[in-house]
């Protein structure tokens, strides 16, 4: 279907008209301008991408990795981080697509839900995403602490857990070019730590280590590449391998959203986001399937040091997989540097948690389903409202100071990991959705950004998460393992979901589903479009430039 030049004007004035302004009650779509203050456009190329990258890597790959490694085995671990990252690719460019159509101030995930799909569910998973963004400051926070305890025991973890916050408080309160320099910093060392781990990792599969100790694929014939899980035989293998697919999806959770929660502050916004979503997968890849490769080759399975930190649930470097092979070839002093890296991947990922929390809660606000107050913003273009609430929430990371209180903040995290396929699922029904209202309009072709399979690769990415959200629980049912506390750890984040989005929907009447005709896709475009139309991209003069510019 095409459209004539006076059918897109008519289209665009309708859905102008059809957007009022918003009081703290309304319920639609459209993004107003705060009285109060906007954000500022602080963030280039480089903070952009390794904000979305920095986010990403944490401590699920340095320790993380550790307890599925014991569980499952080499093999399914590898082909967990392979499986996960063709989906996050998926999710990734969905997100790129949108934010480059529409990188207006205050964008965010629940933006393009309220716009593309119906307000109830856009207000569902808006406090989702804020919620989760908070445990997850919390998580990282905490984890953070105990690493700094690996060196002494002798201060208590409330004061590691205060150094933590402040730092991370300080940094997204002061500029917002500010939280991306730190942040881009705190990348840098997490990137340069993995790629060495690998380096190292090949070294010793080569038998470089002090002990000469060829490893090769030693592990993977003895005790194997797998370690079936709940049964044996091929059943036993194949659960191994969808366990480790689900649990990899706690490493990926949330962070390609990173770059729509910095759209509205970048930058160039048609240029860098682009960049920074082509580029993301192919490092993603690089430093998860590479670093799980080296991770099965260097540790086996039934490690003894492997088996002991996770059953004791340590978050330093002692339960990290890369650690113990270090250990393991004889690698003198190179364990405080691996927990000096695991500790700037843990505070690196708890600043940009924070920063998205309170960009996602500032855009609830000026969408209408969030009191003015959180869209407030200083004159350094900082909604500080939002970061200090955001903030408040994480500092549930306390919990952790007793022993009772960790078992609490256990359920927490894990229901926000779950929220997180479940947002998912929302945001590629929006894509959907956006493509539709797109191509009913016959202006599918002009999108600025367009990325390869679509919208198959969606479709795939829609299957797949589906599948991790509704059997991310299904070990409870085997016989002799089910418990309460498991069952509701794992499924009732659909429960939390959906009372949010039916108490919406009873509360302000709101449609079931927006047509496709009336979507809104065309408000704040023009601006937008203005904005970037004189943005051309200085081409490198020489080697060293274009290597700089393919970094930043």
């Amino acid at each position: 279907m095409s459209a004539s030049p006076k059918a897109l004007e008519e289209a665009k004035a309708d859905a102008t008209n059809a957007v009022a302004p918003m009081d703290s009650k309304s319920i639609n779509g459209e993004m107003n301008q705060i009285a109060k203050g906007q954000t500022h456009r602080g963030l280039s190329s480089r903070h952009i991408q390794f904000l979305a990258l920095g986010g990403c890597i944490g401590t699920g790959l340095f320790v993380g990795s550790g307890a599925t490694l014991s569980t499952v085995g080499p093999a399914p671990l590898l082909m967990s981080y392979l499986a996960m990252s063709s989906v996050v690719w998926a999710v990734m460019n969905v997100l790129g697509e949108m934010s480059t159509y529409l990188p207006v101030q205050g964008v965010s995930v629940p933006y393009f839900v309220n716009r593309f799909t119906e307000p109830s569910l856009a207000f569902a998973v808006g406090y989702n995403y804020w919620y989760s963004y908070s445990m997850l400051i919390a998580s990282e926070v905490t984890a953070a602490a105990l690493i700094i305890q690996y060196w002494t025991t002798e201060v208590p973890v409330a004061v590691w857990i205060t150094i933590v916050l402040v730092v991370i408080l300080f940094l997204n309160i002061v500029a917002v070019s500010f939280f991306g320099e730190a942040e881009f910093w705190f990348a840098s060392i997490k990137i340069i730590a993995i790629v060495g781990l690998i380096i190292l990792g090949v070294v010793l599969f080569f038998g470089g280590g002090p002990n000469h100790d060829r490893l090769g694929f030693r592990y993977w014939q003895h005790p194997g590449a797998f370690n079936p899980y709940l049964v044996g035989g091929d059943t036993g293998r194949f659960l191994a391998f969808w366990t480790a697919f689900i649990k990899s999806g706690f490493s990926f959770i949330f962070s390609p959203e990173l770059i729509t929660a910095a759209a509205g502050e970048a930058v160039s916004p048609r240029r860098n986001i682009p960049k920074a979503t082509n580029r993301f997968i192919y490092r993603l890849i690089a430093f998860y399937v590479l670093g799980s490769l080296v991770i099965g080759v260097t540790v086996a399975y039934n490690d003894k040091n492997l088996l002991s930190g996770v059953a004791s649930g340590s978050e330093g470097a002692g339960a990290s997989p890369f650690v113990i092979a270090i250990q393991n070839a004889g690698i003198k002093g190179l364990n405080h540097v691996i927990n000096a890296a695991i500790l700037t991947s843990a505070w690196s990922s708890g600043n940009s948690w924070l920063f998205a929390g309170s960009r996602t809660l500032y855009s609830l606000a000026c969408a209408g389903q969030a009191p003015k107050i959180f869209a407030r913003c200083n004159r350094k273009g900082i909604p500080y409202v939002s970061v200090l609430l955001t903030f408040a929430i994480g500092c549930i990371s306390y919990l952790n100071v007793s022993d009772s209180g960790a078992t609490v903040f256990y359920w927490f995290t894990n229901i926000t990991t779950v929220g997180g396929f479940i947002s998912w699922i929302v945001l590629l029904v929006a894509y959907l959705r956006f493509r539709g209202a797109l191509k009913f309009h016959g202006i599918l072709h002009t999108r600025p950004f367009k990325t390869p399979l679509q919208p198959y690769s969606t479709y795939y990415a829609l299957l797949i998460v589906s599948l991790l959200a509704l059997t991310n629980g299904y070990a409870v049912f085997f016989p002799g393992k089910f418990t309460a506390s498991d069952f509701l750890v794992s499924y009732i984040c659909f429960a939390i979901f959906i009372v949010l989005y039916l108490g919406h929907k009873a509360w302000y009447r709101t449609p079931w589903m927006v047509k496709l005709s009336e979507v809104d896709i065309f408000s704040g475009k023009d601006e937008i479009d203005r904005m970037c139309e004189d943005d051309v991209e200085r081409q490198p003069r020489n080697w060293l430039e274009k290597i700089w510019f393919w970094i930043a």
